[in-house]
Order: C-alpha cells, then sequence, then structure tokens
C-alpha cells in the first residue's frame, strides 16, 4: 500500500516544518525525530532548491527476479517484458506528477525486434543516455575485466586494447540510439559506477570528452552497508546519509563535469544488503530531506529490472514524488542533463 503524504495547509512552509511533515507521513517507514531528521544544530537550509532526478539503468541484472538467475551477465541488454512495463509505468507515474525519468541504456537492447516501448518514453519527454553497447567497465585494464561477454566470446575483441574497445562499445551505443531511434544519447554513465568517479582515470576522461559528453555519470560514493540478511542499523543509514554530501555535482581538470549518483542504490540494497522494502525506503527518504534541507542533488539509482521483483506497486517512486510534491518548493524534479545545466551556470 502507497503511503501517500497528507497535503500541507495552503501556507508557505520552512526547510524545518516540510522535514517534519513528510517524517510524520511516512512514519510507518522510520520513526519520526531518529536519525537524520532535522535539529537545532542542523546547518542552516540553502537558499536554493533541492533537484531530485529519478535516474533508471535499462539493463538485466542478475539474481533478479530469482537469486539463482545469472545468465543475465552474458545479456545485460536483453531486457524481458516485464523490465520494459516497468520502465513505461514509471515514466507514466513520473510525469503525472511533473517530473521526468533520466534513462540510462545498454544499447544491445535496440537489436530487440521492438523498440516501441522505448519510442513512447522519447514522445513523453524523457530523457535516454548512453550506458555502453554491451555493459562495458570503462576503468578495465585487462581484458577478462571488460564484460563477461567478452571472456565467452574473446574474438570479438581479439587484438584489441581495453581503451579501444571501450571506446568503441561507447560509439556502438551512440549510433545504435541515432539509427534505431532517431536521438542523440542524453549523457553517459558508466556501468558499475566508482567510489572516485574518474578522478584518477584523465585518460577516460578524454576519452569521454571526445565521445561528444560534457558531463558523465560515473561517481557512486563509498557508504557501509548491512551484513547481508541483517537488519540496516541507525548507524548504516546515518553513514549512507553522510555518503550522500559526496553525491554533489564537480568538475574535473579536464573541463568533463560529474553528475554522481545517490546511495543507496537498489542494486545495493537488495542484492549487496539483502534489504526489505521498507528499509529501501527509509533511506531514500533520509536522503532526500537532505537534499531539501541543503538545497542539494539528490540522483535516485535504480533498475526496472529489480525493482520489478523488489516493489512491484512502485512504491520507491512514488514516495520521491511525493516527497517532491508536498516539498513546498524546497524541491524540484530535474533530469541530470538539467542539473548539469544549472550546476554550469551557477560555476
Amino acid at each position: 500500500m502507497n503511503r501517500r503524504l497528507r497535503r500541507l495547509p495552503g501556507r508557505n512552509v520552512s526547510r524545518r516544518e516540510f522535514l517534519a511533515a513528510a517524517s510524520m507521513a511516512v512514519a510507518g517507514i522510520a520513526s519520526p525525530g531518529h536519525g537524520a531528521e532535522p535539529s537545532d544544530k542542523s546547518p542552516q537550509p540553502d537558499s536554493k532548491k533541492a533537484q531530485v532526478a529519478i535516474s533508471l539503468d535499462l539493463e538485466m541484472a542478475r539474481n533478479f527476479p530469482q537469486w539463482g538467475d545469472t545468465h543475465w551477465d552474458y545479456e545485460k541488454g536483453n531486457l524481458n517484458e516485464k523490465t520494459k512495463a516497468y520502465a513505461v509505468e514509471a515514466a507514466r507515474r513520473v510525469k503525472d506528477r511533473g517530473g521526468r525519468v533520466h534513462f540510462f541504456l545498454v544499447c544491445r537492447a535496440l537489436e530487440q525486434e521492438d523498440v516501441g516501448w522505448l519510442q513512447e518514453i522519447i514522445r513523453e519527454e524523457h530523457a535516454i543516455g548512453n550506458h555502453t553497447y554491451d555493459h562495458v567497465y570503462v576503468l578495465a585494464s585487462k581484458p577478462e575485466e571488460l564484460q563477461y561477454r567478452f571472456q565467452r566470446a574473446p574474438w570479438l575483441i581479439a587484438g584489441k586494447t581495453c581503451a579501444e574497445v571501450i571506446r568503441e562499445n561507447i560509439r556502438l551505443a551512440t549510433a545504435a540510439m541515432k539509427s534505431r531511434l532517431g536521438i542523440s544519447p542524453n549523457g553517459f554513465r558508466a556501468p558499475g559506477g566508482f567510489a572516485e568517479g574518474l578522478s584518477n582515470r584523465p585518460d577516460v576522461q578524454k576519452l569521454l570528452l571526445e565521445a561528444g559528453f560534457s558531463w558523465v555519470s560515473t561517481k557512486y560514493p563509498a557508504h557501509p552497508n548491512s551484513i547481508p540478511g541483517s537488519e540496516p542499523t541507525q548507524e548504516i543509514f546515518d553513514g549512507i546519509l553522510k555518503a550522500q554530501a559526496a553525491a554533489q555535482p564537480f568538475v574535473y581538470p579536464t573541463g568533463l563535469v560529474e553528475v554522481p549518483m545517490s546511495p543507496i542504490s537498489d542494486i545495493g540494497a537488495f542484492r549487496n544488503g539483502r534489504w526489505m522494502l521498507e528499509q529501501f525506503l527509509k533511506s531514500i527518504r533520509l536522503n532526500l530531506e537532505w537534499a531539501a534541507r541543503h538545497g542539494a542533488v539528490f540522483d535516485f539509482l535504480a533498475h526496472p529490472a529489480v525493482l520489478y521483483a523488489m516493489d512491484p506497486q512502485f512504491r520507491a517512486i512514488d514516495l520521491i514524488c511525493d516527497l517532491v510534491d508536498h516539498s513546498s518548493g524546497l524541491a524540484e524534479f530535474a533530469t541530470l542533463s538539467q542539473i548539469f545545466e544549472n550546476y554550469h551556470h551557477q560555476r
């Protein structure tokens, strides 16, 4: 059952009032006044609005919908019907609430016969970015690190360096989007995500700039997690919330702009931590409240291939929409490209 927030009275409210009301409205997820809730010692709120992105990676994921499902490692772009349907419905729900989803597509999916679902997403003005063609590891230094597909079929990359394979995989994804969908990619997201982003890899920064990208989403800050199957403690939630401060846009020395992913992702919660849905929702709420309090960025990272199994009622999507909708203007929806534009303008 969705826990809808009650509408606040028809007046302007402070960030503190919004956070308190939001906490009470979702008391079934976490008790008010716990952990990262506002207090007299909280930092003073920023004047700018929080920017809230919902970004969904279109790929298949091992362990979902069944824990023993590992074949997806070799066919990341072979999207099943439930994944596609979840993506379309998530896009519809977010648009109905005044936002747009930013998708990142593993473009081997464009080899499938039907791309009508993607065309519908495009018609509804959602964003679609490049997630490589085969879900390759862009920091790979050895061929076996690139992707499971190339471990099984090494002849596909025989005689090529890792950099050549990565460059070609990104180029192929862009070419496929232009040919099959008639659009250019809206940004780039690295499969996996890295604790330091591309800070230690100016060569990859340069590769992406040469591929035509002004901004990327590659950083996923390190954060604590619970022992798989155990209930996350308040210290775990607080540690994830602390990592959210490291998930803010910044520029690399090369001029490439980074728009990080916010912890905790659905993979981190449901695969690595084996969390229950209520625990995932609590973390989302705490992080979004932090963003509202600081006028910061919150980039929800998830995968329809995971969510259709773990959150079939779209409770995470609806919770984010509720919190934005009832923020009295303290938070607003944004795609990652809009976040980049705002960051670029403010610089």
